[in-house]
């Protein structure tokens, strides 16, 4: 099976509950004070779905589907917008690669750089609008 079929696979499996979604917020802002306080007044109910939606894209845009989505996640990230510090990527991945060997049960190191590969390409552009 290919990088993108096991992750779309994995990914399935940890949507299956909401507390996937609650504990990568805590493991993303337990990295960084500066992460932390970006969360202070934030609707969190409202940014797990936006989360659910933007992992979703990345890995349909690796499946092969358009980038115009992740193109526009990027333009809202920029410095122009919300100003996300591009070494700010690497604790959500970090944070979303913790989560995934949290609540994946068929997790494998293997999974893990399956998840790096297919995770690359779309953080690159997002964090190349910055």
């Amino acid at each position: 099976m290919n990088p993108t079929d096991l992750v779309f696979q994995s990914y399935g499996r940890c949507c299956r509950k909401d507390e996937f979604f609650v504990d990568f917020y805590d493991f993303f802002m337990a990295s960084s004070d500066a992460i932390r306080a970006r969360f202070v007044n934030t609707d969190m109910p409202a940014q797990r779905h936006l989360l659910r939606n933007g992992v979703m894209q990345i890995i349909l845009v690796a499946r092969g589907m358009s980038d115009r989505k992740l193109r526009d996640l990027g333009e809202s990230h920029s410095r122009k917008r919300m100003d996300i510090q591009p070494e700010w990527y690497g604790l959500w991945e970090e944070a979303l690669l913790k989560t995934v060997r949290v609540h994946d049960p068929e997790y494998t190191p293997e999974l893990r750089e399956a998840w790096r590969e297919v995770l690359k390409p779309g953080i690159d552009l997002i964090r190349g609008a910055y």
